[in-house]
Parts: C-alpha cells; sequence; structure tokens
C-alpha cells in the first residue's frame, strides 16, 4: 500500500486531503504542529486503521519512510502568516528544505502547495504561469509571498540538481467547510460576521476582484496533479470566475439570510486589487477544471460555520 505524507495535515485543505486520501485507500501520514491546524479537523480519522497522526514542526528534520509527500504545512492566512513573520518564513524555506531532503532520500515524489500569492499585486490578468510576478520584498506579506517563491525555487534547484521528482501547485482563493473561525480570509470574515448579525467589513469600495474555488474541487486538482507524470508544473489551481468583493458580501447576506448590513474600511497595505488564474495548463495537463457553483458551495460553508459557531460546540486544538 502507498505510504503518503500530508504535512500541515490538521489544516483546512490537508484535513479534506486526508479524507480523499484514505478512501483511495491510501496509508495517510499527517504531520501538523497545530500553529493553524486544529485536531477538531482530524478526529474523525483517530479510529481509521490507515491513519497516522504526528505532532511535529517541519523546520526540524523527520526521518520517515514514504512513497509520496504533499507538501501543505504554512499559515494561509495574513493573521496567522504575519503573526510570527520569521516563523513563516522558515516554514516555507527550511521547512521546504527538510522535505525535498525527505524525497531525496526516499525517492518520493513531492507536491508543493504554492499560493497565488507569488504574483503578488500583479500588473496581468489574468495571471498565467509564465508572469514572474510583482511581489513587494519587504512588506508585511512578503514573509509569505517571497517564502512561497523560494519554496517554489528550491523545489526546481532539488529538481535540477538532485533529480528529486517534483510538483508545484500555485493554489488561487479556496474555501469550504473547515475554514478556520479566526482566518481572517474574505468569506470566512463574511460568513462569521453575517451570522453574528454584525456588519460585513469591506476594504476600500468592494470593486476588487476575486475568484473562489471550492475546496473540493482544488483537492480533485492535487490528487491529479501528483499523479500526472513529466510535469513539474508550476500549475495555476482556481476557479476563473470572478467576483467583486462586495458582489461576494451581498450574496453571503443573502444566503445566510442575515440582517447583517455592509461597511467600508481602508484597504490594507499590499493588497492585490485583481487576483484570478488563467487554467488553460491545469485543463491541458491535468484534465482538471472546477465543477462546483459558488452559491451551492457558500451554503455549504454557511451550514458548517453556523455548527462551528454554535454556543454547544467545543473545539480543541
Amino acid at each position: 500500500m502507498e505510504r503518503i505524507l500530508v504535512t500541515g495535515g490538521a489544516g483546512f485543505l490537508g484535513s479534506h486531503l486526508c479524507d480523499s486520501l484514505l478512501a483511495k485507500e491510501r496509508d495517510v501520514i499527517c504531520i501538523d504542529n497545530f500553529f493553524s491546524g486544529n485536531k477538531d479537523n482530524i478526529r474523525h480519522l483517530f479510529s481509521h486503521p490507515y491513519f497516522e497522526l504526528i505532532r511535529h514542526d517541519i523546520i526540524h528534520p523527520i526521518f520517515l519512510e514514504v512513497d509520496k509527500i504533499f507538501h501543505l504545512a504554512c499559515p494561509a492566512s495574513p493573521i496567522h502568516y504575519q503573526y510570527n513573520a520569521i516563523k513563516t518564513v522558515k516554514t516555507n524555506v527550511m521547512g521546504t528544505i527538510n522535505m525535498l531532503g525527505l524525497a531525496k532520500r526516499t525517492k518520493a515524489r513531492i507536491l508543493l502547495a504554492s499560493s497565488s500569492e507569488v504574483y503578488g499585486d500583479s500588473k496581468v490578468h489574468p495571471q498565467k504561469e509564465s508572469y514572474w510576478g510583482y511581489v513587494n520584498p519587504v512588506g508585511l506579506r512578503s514573509c509569505y509571498d517571497e517564502g512561497k517563491r523560494v519554496a517554489e525555487t528550491l523545489m526546481m534547484d532539488y529538481n535540477r540538481q538532485n533529480k528529486v521528482d517534483i510538483k508545484i501547485a500555485r493554489i488561487f482563493n479556496t474555501y469550504g467547510p473547515r475554514m478556520a473561525i479566526n482566518d481572517g480570509r474574505v468569506i470566512s470574515n463574511f460568513i462569521v460576521q453575517s451570522i453574528r448579525g454584525e456588519d460585513l467589513t469591506v476594504y476600500g469600495d468592494g470593486s476588487q476582484t476575486r475568484s473562489f474555488c471550492h475546496v473540493s474541487d482544488l483537492i480533485q486538482a492535487l490528487l491529479r496533479m501528483i499523479e500526472t507524470d513529466n510535469f513539474t508544473g508550476p500549475v495555476n489551481l482556481g476557479n476563473p470566475k470572478e467576483i467583486t468583493i462586495l458582489e461576494l458580501a451581498e450574496k453571503i447576506i443573502m444566503l445566510a439570510r442575515s440582517k447583517s448590513k455592509i461597511s467600508h474600511k481602508p484597504l490594507p497595505p499590499d493588497d492585490p486589487q485583481q487576483r484570478c488564474p488563467d487554467i488553460s495548463l491545469a485543463k491541458k495537463k491535468l484534465g482538471w477544471e472546477p465543477k462546483k457553483d459558488l452559491e451551492e458551495g457558500l451554503s455549504e460553508t454557511i451550514e458548517y460555520f453556523k455548527k462551528a459557531l454554535s454556543p454547544n460546540r467545543k473545539s480543541s486544538r
């Protein structure tokens, strides 16, 4: 049986990936240091015979025998990754070096969950993989943006120099059940505010656009990516359908049947005006494109948050 390592396996994406791998009858080792991951995301897997959890921080080496590695470990929301910026850089750089070292020793195929943040405040729209990005190297977000860029550099250098079998996935905005309540990203913020009857905070005039991919679609793309031969990436994974932030806020208020209003605040620094993937390469190489309708996905996510925010529910790390 194939043994697969998922770093950041107790996180939003990682936990869904663990579910899918176990459904495919893989032996799954989940590593997490629980900085932004949550045990509640994987609690239902604790009794699964092919699931193993290791509490470990990947900035330190770990010695395992594995066939494939999904390297997802890193806080992905600005609130979390800016909380300890140095740790974020270490996770992206030292953590990636450690995982590549493991892949080199075991001859495992490794997939890096990179990010659309490598494009920065893009001057090209929509973003193609050939675009090199427009990133502020000294800004508040650079611990993550530049961290992911260096992680991609390391992946390519280990591939060229040590023949490590690599995959690079540039993940665009993803949403769905198990997003953290204190995530700080726009969909979770809006849903939590709408459920609590608070004003929805829109930065600037709300004309900035984002595109949102449901987690179920994204996981299918990662699974296809790691099984595809003769293709290292980078490849954009996301939903190319754009929506303005103001439209998103109105849609969530409607779907949550909330009495919330919308309030405007100044734009944060280095916040991109447009973020939308060109997924032509994913369609061509992986035969993949997102399927889940935004309203259906948002309704599902709202129901998850209603349960998560209910006063009877206990949470743990």
